[in-house]
């Protein structure tokens, strides 16, 4: 089963979760309101990505972010960060075949799911 980081009431996980339902792929909703986001969840999505792309910049919860952390964007002031507020994350994140997927667009999920069936 596929699963589907983000948040619930994401319009851009919304998007992502209509998508793969009207596709007939089986997937689950981690919603990181409801579940914790681990050190480990986060180590592996670092290992499949940088900073630079997992990062939400545009988002509300960046904007207001102190300065001393958005002016020091470490590994450490980053994970820590995070770790904290989840919603800094780009969302939908969709790890499949080794790979994490950022974000959603139609054909960006149809050109995933023909290559992994």
């Amino acid at each position: 089963m596929i699963t589907l980081y983000g948040i619930k009431n994401c319009d851009t996980v919304r998007k992502a979760t209509k998508w793969l339902a009207e596709n007939n792929i089986t997937h689950q909703l981690y919603d990181f309101k409801k579940q914790p986001l681990t050190a480990e969840l986060l180590t592996q999505f670092v290992k499949q990505s940088d900073w630079s792309l997992l990062l939400n910049k545009r988002s509300t919860t960046f904007r207001n972010l102190p300065d001393e952390i958005k002016n020091n964007l470490t590994d450490e002031v980053m994970f820590a960060a995070v770790l904290a507020q989840p919603t800094l994350l780009k969302r939908p994140l969709l790890p499949l075949n080794d790979e994490l997927n950022l974000g959603f667009k139609a054909e960006q999920y149809q050109n995933i799911f023909e290559t992994n069936k």
